[in-house]
């Protein structure tokens, strides 16, 4: 195997586009929040809240029901938790050629990922059994 030649001149284009891009940013940002571009008079309407076009009702602080919080947490632990299935998957079942597990790891890898996916399922039923499911 040969010894691979390292060049930081060959990256000198894609640290010049990098640069010319952050300072195109930079320029914009700077241009565009000039004081002398901003508009300056300020009304009674314009200095009013405003929340997705309508007028805001009441107070900001309101309690919010506890469902919106287990929808999102129940989200977040079922999306994530689906999400380590693909390395999984990868690493055990990937090109028979070219092996990311060895072959003795195999077989323990899949045991643990039963466990895994019994775990997620009796986690849905409990939330199921829960009613969380249920928007009242």
């Amino acid at each position: 195997m040969g010894r691979m030649d390292f060049s930081l001149s060959t990256y000198y284009p894609i640290f010049f586009f990098l640069v010319a891009v952050v300072l195109f940013a930079v320029g914009v940002l700077v241009i565009t929040h000039l004081p002398f571009l901003k508009p300056k008079k300020r009304t009674p309407v314009k200095l009013m809240p405003y929340e997705s076009g309508m007028d805001p009702i009441g107070d900001a602080r309101q309690r919010f029901d506890v469902k919106f919080y287990l929808v999102a947490i129940l989200f977040l632990v079922f999306d994530v938790e689906l999400l380590f299935l693909y390395p999984w998957a990868v690493a055990t079942y990937g090109r028979p050629d070219d092996p990311v597990l060895p072959a003795e790891f195999r077989s323990i890898t899949f045991w643990e990922i039963i466990v895994f996916l019994v775990t997620l399922a009796v986690a849905y039923v409990y939330a199921w059994r829960k009613e969380v499911f249920k928007w009242r």
